[in-house]
């Protein structure tokens, strides 16, 4: 009898074992790379998962083998139930963590602490407040700061996501690595990704390549450590020898980490997409509403998955305009 395949392993044999969940399509700050100036046209309520449907999605998943959920939004903590849902999605046996902007994270540490959620990815695109102001639109960096070290003094694993852009922030690579001198902490520079409404282009892109530049111009080579990355890593780790924090790229732009790619992503009105990049998503809500099996929608997605960034395997298709037709970063969950 043949063995029947899992419902989350691709064409590919990669296997999704990472649920990430968008809460919500809200957020309290108004970043330059995720939301385009003029906003977003917000899902009508009706058609956002209740709490109840994303555990039963969710559960759904850790029944075929998913065995870490990330929560993300938007800002996922300005949800008024997200306290209830990170309950919720406690009990299950998972490894459960955040992605938050950091603004309003001080009032959920007590929580966090009693579920065991001890992985929080903070996003920090600069350690200059009136830049940051200028990114986020919003001028919280001194109480967004301030609860990172909170964090840390808490022992919570904390890593922070910073965006670098041509001309805007691309001059700190060295301050944030210098904040892992003394501090427990993984700073983590992200490529600058083409999203709806973020006026993305290869000009603007700070590339891996380069991010290592400035840091051989600055460290020895014998200090510049290159680390072990974990399996089905997105990112490429490194450490400054002697420091106690490390410092990662990721670099979905030019070194894309397709191959090992475990990730699958539901969205805050119940649309699954395959990959970051997808053009297309899938409605788990509306069968899962109408009393309909799910799974069957799952496997198809997952069957579906392309080899490498949704199609485009080559720097030159990825930078084709056509090629992407996705949407705004903050309504697919970060």
């Amino acid at each position: 009898m043949t063995k029947q395949k899992n419902i989350l392993t691709d064409n590919f044999g990669r296997k999704h074992t990472y649920l990430r969940i968008s809460l919500t399509e809200l957020c309290n700050l108004r970043c330059t790379y995720c939301m385009p100036a003029g906003g977003i046209q917000l899902s009508p309520k009706s058609h956002i998962m209740t709490y109840e449907e994303i555990y039963t999605i969710a559960k759904k998943f850790v029944e075929n083998g998913v065995t870490k959920i990330r929560l993300t939004g938007g800002e996922p903590l300005v949800r008024k139930d997200a306290g209830l849902i990170m309950e919720k999605l406690a009990s299950l046996p998972v490894e459960l963590g955040i992605t938050t902007n950091g603004v309003i994270i001080d009032r959920f540490i007590e929580q966090f602490k009693q579920l065991g959620i001890n992985k929080i990815n903070v996003s920090l695109d600069s350690l200059d407040a009136e830049k940051n102001k200028l990114i986020t639109r919003r001028g919280y960096f001194t109480k967004v700061y301030n609860n990172i070290q909170l964090l840390l003094k808490e022992g919570y694993e904390v890593k922070l996501n910073c965006v670098f852009m041509k001309g805007l922030n691309e001059d700190e690579i060295i301050n944030f690595i210098e904040l892992t001198k003394h501090q427990k902490l993984q700073i983590r520079f992200i490529e600058f990704m083409p999203f709806d409404g973020n006026k993305w282009n290869m000009e603007k892109l700070v590339s891996l390549e380069e991010i290592l530049k400035k840091v051989n111009e600055n460290y020895s080579a014998e200090s510049f450590l290159r680390l072990q990355d974990e399996p089905n890593d997105t990112a490429k780790n490194y450490r400054i020898k002697g420091y106690a924090g490390s410092f990662a790229v990721i670099s979905s732009v030019t070194n894309p980490f397709c191959d090992s790619c475990n990730r699958i992503r539901l969205t805050a009105n119940g649309q699954l997409k395959n990959c970051l990049f997808s053009t297309s998503e899938s409605d788990l809500l509306t069968p899962l509403r109408a009393g309909k099996p799910i799974a069957p929608v799952i496997e198809k997605v997952v069957g579906v998955k392309k080899k490498i960034r949704n199609g485009m395997e080559s720097l030159e298709k990825f930078k084709d305009p056509k090629s992407h037709n996705n949407r705004s970063m903050i309504a697919i969950g970060g």
